[in-house]
């Protein structure tokens, strides 16, 4: 009895079925029943986490362990976003910003579609890799050839999607009357900022967690971070150079546009067939454009709150990217986890006993969750993080700015309210999405994200209203 029993265990390890399992939600009852990676509370009792309900199956990581797994990438993500801040700050005076004000609103929103789509695709194959499913070479070809595919048919659809909305809210802010050619700018520009910057990073992720999987580590920790790390200057980047050279064309080679905007047509049906045919994405092709494109009418209000901050302070493009992208950094490996866990201790659709939706923000981010651990070291890990980034990226700012200790205080308490308010919405939307039966791997970091890009925008506004209202502008004109 005993060798049957450990049998199954094993076949439940690699899938059952030889590595084929499936990309969304479609795990075997062997799989669920598999040695379940969690994180539990020491302050926390269970007597069975709706697995295999053998309390010894269960592998408690260590705190250190968690803490050097994610501060490495976390730290170099940082160094990441603090380069964006420099790019925007040096965008924002280039021909292209000034004539076409809607592409400074779309900076946000591009960024945050690059780590919903990115960050997506690292928690699909977070989850196989340590349900043990990526086991043959031939299926993790198929999981990797999938998901590119899937990412840029997200990215062409989410990119034409927003430059409308960037049009539509610059006309109704009279930023410029409604233009054929600055509607083409703003979707060709899009198309190619999100499609070569998450086909860059796609296969920077891949490799992270093929070695971090390889090498004993648990890839949720290190794969969400670093697919930030260096994606949002890459976006920027990418974004003003194409929009400065697109708009050279605008008067004189206008059919270039036109022809850049055929290819992107032409090449979308093919990227749907080989979804379409692939087993590990085709359900997520057909459910996951909700999540994805909510996410960008929220990320876009993150950029019309940017876009006020410019005109009414100076300094804050360099440190928006810094606080939108390390929350979203912190509660993308928070979530990941979170889902990587429920699909091995429980069934789509039922919590398991740990699980519950509703519960206080301090049993969720500190003590009596066993999620908690992790929250707490994560809001820990923000303070000493953000502490150093504000100082790099002040270095780094070419503006009359001093930094001073009432600024420095302000922005610590804005980001680390901010960290503490997107790990307790993750908790909630999380366990909800599994309980109406939706892979969060699918659906929760598009709107953990985008709530990043909005609530880092709103409480930078905050910091620096505050520090207007004492007469203690961080720059001086």
């Amino acid at each position: 009895m005993h060798s049957n029993n450990q049998t199954k265990k094993d076949k439940s390890m690699t899938g059952g079925d030889g590595g084929n399992g499936s990309l969304s939600s479609g795990s075997s009852l062997a799989t669920i029943a598999s040695i379940a990676i969690t994180d539990p509370d020491p302050n926390y009792h269970h007597n069975d986490l709706g697995g295999s309900g053998n309390e010894k199956n269960i592998r408690n990581e260590k705190w250190y362990h968690t803490i050097l797994q994610v501060s490495v990438p976390f730290f170099i993500a940082g160094m990441g976003t603090i380069g964006a801040g420099r790019v925007l700050t040096s965008a924002k005076d280039l021909p292209a910003f000034k004539e076409v004000p809607q592409l400074m609103i779309l900076t946000t929103a591009l960024q945050g579609l690059k780590g919903n789509l990115d960050m997506c695709l690292a928690s699909r194959l977070c989850t196989q890799a340590n349900l043990g499913n990526m086991t043959s070479r031939r299926e993790i070809a198929k999981m990797i050839i999938g998901n590119i595919a899937l990412v840029q048919i997200q990215a062409i659809v989410a990119a034409m999607c927003l430059s409308l909305f960037g049009m539509g809210v610059g006309t109704l802010n009279e930023n410029g009357a409604w233009a054929w050619d600055r509607a083409l700018l703003l979707a060709v520009s899009c198309m190619c900022t999100a499609t070569s910057s998450c086909f860059i990073l796609d296969f920077v992720m891949i490799a992270v967690i093929m070695i971090s999987y390889r090498y004993k580590m648990n890839p949720d920790n290190v794969a969400t971070p670093l697919a930030a790390s260096i994606g949002d200057v890459v976006s920027i980047s990418i974004l003003s150079v194409i929009a400065s050279q697109f708009f050279l064309k605008l008067n004189n080679e206008i059919w270039v546009l036109y022809v850049v905007l055929a290819i992107f047509v032409v090449l979308l049906p093919v990227w749907i067939l080989i979804v379409l045919k692939n087993k590990y994405t085709r359900s997520v092709l057909k459910s996951g454009w909700v999540p994805i494109l909510s996410a960008l009418l929220i990320s876009g209000g993150g950029g019309l709150v940017l876009e006020k901050m410019i005109d009414m302070y100076e300094g804050p493009e360099v440190f928006q990217p810094v606080i939108n992208g390390i929350g979203g950094n912190l509660v993308s490996v928070h979530a990941s986890r979170m889902s990587t866990m429920l699909h091995q201790s429980s069934i789509m659709g039922i919590l398991p006993p740990h699980g519950k939706i509703w519960v206080f923000p301090w049993t969720a981010l500190f003590v009596g969750s066993p999620y908690a651990k992790v929250a707490r070291l994560l809001v820990a890990l923000a303070i000493p993080g953000q502490l150093v980034f504000v100082f790099i990226a002040d270095a780094l700012n070419p503006g009359n700015c001093t930094l001073h200790v009432y600024f420095v205080l302000s922005y610590i308490i804005v980001s680390v309210v901010q960290v503490m308010i997107l790990l307790y919405v993750a908790h909630i939307i999380i366990h909800a999405m599994w309980r109406f039966k939706i892979d969060p791997d699918n659906s929760a970091i598009p709107y953990l994200t985008a709530l990043g890009d909005l609530s880092g925008s709103l409480l930078l506004a905050l910091a620096f209203f505050f520090m207007d209202k004492i007469n203690r502008p961080y720059c001086t004109e």
